[in-house]
């Protein structure tokens, strides 16, 4: 592990009282971890969903902290075969939580493989092939399961209702983001004064994970340029050189909204279309960047393609050609 995944972790909440955002489903949370406490049985499977880096894998390792379970922790595409998953089911105890991160990515044959895991409990192994197959049936420990996804319509139905809570991630208001820049500044032992944190909540697409990454960066900046003395002219200066404008938008941002007007004459246009123009992979856009274009009304969506809006173009100082 490295020494910024390291940091990344150590800035991580550890409860729910620590966890900044996200107020109805943490309230949530807390009645569901409450309740099975009481009755002494593992909660409910979970799927948490919503954009990258608003706090999924945080959110399952403070369940596994507040209920006092152990956590596996995976990934759809780590999956391969049913084995995989059978290997990894078999081994854990009752109480215990299995993380399965990007869980969209899972084949259909080993979703197979879940549906009783999470129904019942048990696991169907199928030994040998053809007439001579025969199936296996194993007890399990109670688990639960905790999905995350950024894509929760690429969810099978068959697995998505196994999932007996399901909780979107929103983006995070400035308010909370500068909170929790307050928070990671204590950790790192920084002394960021309240204008400098909210000049960073401001650029950091609503984004917690962003918004520790750029304190870091304006943290290393001033480091270099201002005797470690956080302000905010320098902080802005870190900014400016990071290629992050007041909003939050990077030069990608700009190149994919810059790629719509000058091209397709602010669309409507495919998304493939856009990417192949723009030298961007088709995925990154579509999860990372169209997202917050949308969430700011620079994007817009069609059944025709992606167009660019009014206020797209006021934001970059273009004028639309009718």
């Amino acid at each position: 592990m490295s020494e910024e995944q390291e940091l990344e972790i150590t800035l991580r909440p550890k409860s729910l009282d620590e966890y900044i955002g996200q107020e109805k489903v943490r309230a949530n949370l807390q009645i569901l971890m409450e309740a099975a406490k009481r009755r002494g049985e593992p909660i409910e499977h979970v799927m948490l969903y919503g954009a990258p880096g608003l706090g999924k894998t945080t959110l399952a390792h403070i369940i596994a902290n507040e209920l006092g379970s152990k956590i596996r922790v995976t990934s759809g595409p780590v999956i391969e075969k049913a084995g995989d998953l059978a290997a990894i089911l078999t081994n854990l105890e009752d109480g215990d939580i299995l993380f399965i991160d990007e869980i969209h990515r899972l084949n259909k044959n080993i979703e197979e493989v879940l549906y009783p895991a999470m129904e019942d409990y048990k696991l169907d192994i199928v030994i040998g092939k053809g007439p001579s197959a025969k199936t296996l049936r194993i007890d399990l420990s109670r688990f639960t399961i905790i999905g995350a996804t950024t894509k929760i319509s690429l969810l099978s139905s068959p697995l998505r209702d196994r999932f007996g809570m399901v909780y979107h991630l929103d983006f995070y208001e400035d308010q909370h983001l500068e909170q929790i820049l307050a928070r990671s500044s204590k950790i790192l032992g920084l002394d960021l004064n309240q204008e400098s944190a909210m000049e960073i909540a401001r650029r950091a697409r609503k984004t917690p994970r962003i918004a520790n990454r750029l304190l870091k960066r304006v943290r290393d900046y001033c480091e270099v340029k201002n005797n470690g003395q956080i302000d905010t002219p320098n902080c802005q200066l870190a900014l400016d050189m990071l290629e992050i404008d007041m909003v939050g938008l990077d030069a990608i941002d700009r190149r994919v909204l810059e790629v719509i007007i000058d091209k397709f004459n602010g669309g409507p246009v495919g998304l493939g279309t856009i990417a192949a123009a723009s030298g961007e992979d088709l995925a990154t856009i579509e999860e990372v960047y169209e997202p917050y274009l949308m969430r700011l009304g620079f994007l817009d969506r069609s059944a025709r393609g992606r167009l660019v809006t009014d206020l797209g173009y006021r934001h970059l100082g273009r004028k639309r050609v009718v």
